[in-house]
């Protein structure tokens, strides 16, 4: 049986261990699963034959907490864990979360605003001069000077304000393995500056081992919005494992060196660190505190492949795992599966074999592993590249594979889909083994918008493209006689999305007769370019100007828009109409949103006359056969159907 790591003094007692190599500490609660990104680091540590200890959501008000299992004899690695820390504890409206699934009993506040920063002091604090390493998302994203939504300015990166030695970021293993094996030979930590995939702070650009390109200044990023849309643009341009230079940004008279990104990790090597003796649980110190709910979407779920080339621009994978693919053996995959059926909680359904994008499990084009990818060219969109290779030959044999493995009753497909890559398989057969085998009740895909203009800030395709995926998808449906549902993800508020559009969206919704099971608000987070647009109202791709929705007024209507049935939304949703002299709407007509004022509800609202709206929270997706009529009714999902947040 697997053991998890040592977590307390009595824990290295036990393996007889007088002292240890590493400190691994994360803001998640400890779970020992390859869905976590510390439990993988520490695993890789400890197959390379380190000594790795574990130190989950320590008390950040105390840096007697950090002291909690000794001094480390090499170094501290520090995350904050699987997401930003204050995406975790902030909506976008800015609001304090009440929950947080990475946490014992879905307990909100055991870890601090800005974990990487506050953990890294305390470790100053308790340890002196450790080499101390920071990683995971929210160092990844961080590493150069970035705009802060929750502060409303440009920070300095991250490397500053933490005191750390080195930042790893992307996907760390090959960094992690090098620096630790350097620490171990007994380099300096400040000598270790020609590691792919990680940044360090300089005096002068002489440090830097590898052909290098310098963007703005923090000082001039933090003044200047055209040079920070430049210096984004730069950042995403030589974001590659194969053609990337270093990028060198300067803070007052020190340097941020950030060396080329590490190459993905092989097949070969991606099955060694999917297979490593995770216990794939969380640990049992919190089965008195309710467990950790996270565990609850990965249990029964395997990751086959990393990296996207989707590159939505509002999505932070680009800039933290790449776009290149990298996929796991089928031999790889199957032994995780066989495993699983043997977990004591396992009822014979894999609730997902996905990744960042499931339908993704080769490279683009043939020629991005030599050349890397291309120079302002995004594979999918607005249209696909001509060089694109949509063979979905080696996903499609892997789902087979795993549905004959015994004790297997349904394989689910619950990552994101990518639809429009899928139209690019002119086979057709994934597609239809997809809905005959692979659907638990309701497919979720995200169109995002209906505006051409917007899709295109947004790095989407256009809506025809969607329209006709929901086409066949629903021809297929009733071909193999399912009543499946398609749920469309749809976001308000993006930069480029006027009022105007966002009622341009609410008609297009109106039109297909369904509303929205989620509405998701734009959230600008550290890094991407769509961040970028939001703070410089600057496209870092053309340098033009972009319209941003930053008004809270306004984007409550353009989120009211998209939900225009609800009661309470309708005072906002004529508001809306009326700015954009769009009175048209409010009427009686098949393509009218709001009625006619009528009497008065008590507490004042005018009620609209018409159909009662659905009520409010409930999910409306829409069925997939056209040939019945589906007004407002809710979808039932599939038994052991669970629900999926979006990529």
């Amino acid at each position: 049986m697997n053991q998890f790591l040592p977590v307390t003094k009595a824990d290295l007692a036990e393996r007889g261990w007088e002292e240890f190599d590493f400190l691994v500490i994360t803001g998640d609660a400890y779970v020992d699963h390859p869905s976590f990104g510390p439990a993988i680091i520490s695993r890789v540590l400890e197959a390379e034959g380190y000594r790795v200890a574990i130190l989950a959501q320590p008390d950040w008000r105390k840096a007697g907490s950090f002291t909690a299992l000794g001094r480390p004899r090499l170094g501290v690695l520090l995350s904050s864990g699987n997401i930003d820390s204050m995406v975790a504890h902030y909506t976008v409206a800015k609001k304090r979360r009440h929950d947080d699934a990475y946490s014992p009993g879905n307990r909100a506040g055991l870890r601090p605003d800005r974990a990487v920063i506050v953990y890294a002091n305390k470790v100053r604090e308790a340890f002196g001069d450790i080499p101390l390493v920071i990683g995971g998302l929210e160092a990844s994203l961080r590493r150069f000077a970035h705009y802060d939504y929750w502060e409303d300015k440009v920070r300095r990166a991250i490397l500053f304000d933490s005191q750390a030695d080195l930042l790893v970021y992307g996907m760390g293993e090959r960094a992690t393995r090098e620096i630790a094996a350097r620490l171990a030979s007994g380099t300096p930590i400040r000598e270790i500056t020609d590691v792919k995939g990680t940044a360090f702070i300089a005096k002068d650009p002489s440090a830097c081992a590898y052909p290098k390109v310098e963007c703005p200044s923090f000082e001039a990023v933090s003044t200047d919005k055209r040079a920070y849309a430049q210096a984004n643009q730069i950042q995403y341009e030589e974001h590659d494992p194969v053609r990337g230079k270093a990028i060198l940004q300067r803070h007052g008279d020190r340097l941020l060196v950030v060396n080329p990104p590490a190459m993905p990790l092989t097949t070969a090597e991606l099955d060694f660190v999917a297979e490593l003796p995770y216990v794939r649980e969380p640990h049992p110190m919190y089965d008195e505190m309710g467990g950790v709910p996270a565990i609850e979407e990965v249990r029964f779920s395997v990751a086959h492949n990393r990296g996207c080339f989707g590159a939505c621009n509002f999505c932070s994978l680009a800039f933290h795992q790449g776009r290149i693919i990298t996929s796991r053996s089928h031999e790889s995959v199957l032994r995780e599966v066989e495993a699983l059926t043997r977990h004591p909680g396992f009822k014979g359904y894999i609730h997902d074999v996905g990744g960042p994008t499931a339908n993704f499990r080769r490279p683009a084009c043939k020629k991005q592993m030599k050349a890397g990818m291309c120079r302002g060219r995004a594979c999918l969109a607005p249209t696909p590249c001509p060089n694109l290779d949509a063979d979905h030959t080696d996903y499609l044999m892997l789902l087979r594979k795993i549905r004959q493995v015994p004790g297997v009753k349904k394989v689910f497909i619950r990552s994101g889909i990518r639809f429009d890559y899928m139209l690019q398989d002119k086979s057709g057969e994934f597609f239809a083994e997809l809905v005959k085998y692979h659907v638990s009740g309701q497919l979720k895909v995200a169109p995002e918008h209906c505006v051409s203009g917007v899709l295109d800030y947004m790095g989407k395709p256009h809506i025809e493209v969607y329209e006709r995926f929901k086409g066949k998808y629903e021809r297929l449906n009733q071909k193999y006689g399912k009543e499946q549902y398609l749920v469309p993800y749809l976001m308000s508020s993006h930069p480029g999305c006027t009022l105007d559009d966002a009622v341009r969206l609410a008609e297009w919704i109106n039109r297909t007769g369904r509303q929205p099971e989620q509405v998701q608000d734009f959230y600008p987070t550290p890094g991407t370019l769509s961040t970028c647009m939001y703070y410089t109202g600057i496209d870092p791709r053309t340098m033009q100007p972009v319209y941003v929705p930053r008004d809270p007024h306004e984007k409550a209507m353009q989120r009211a828009l998209m939900q225009w049935k609800r009661p309470e939304k309708r005072p906002l949703v004529r508001e809306a109409l009326h700015r954009t002299h769009r009175e048209d709407l409010i009427g009686y007509g098949k393509g009218c949103l709001l009625r006619p004022n009528g009497p008065a509800k008590p507490g004042g609202q005018p009620s609209g006359r018409g159909k009662p709206a659905p009520a409010k929270g409930k999910a409306q997706p829409t069925r997939s056969r056209p040939a019945k009529k589906v007004g407002w009714a809710v979808a039932k999902p599939k038994k052991n159907a669970r629900p999926k947040k979006k990529k």
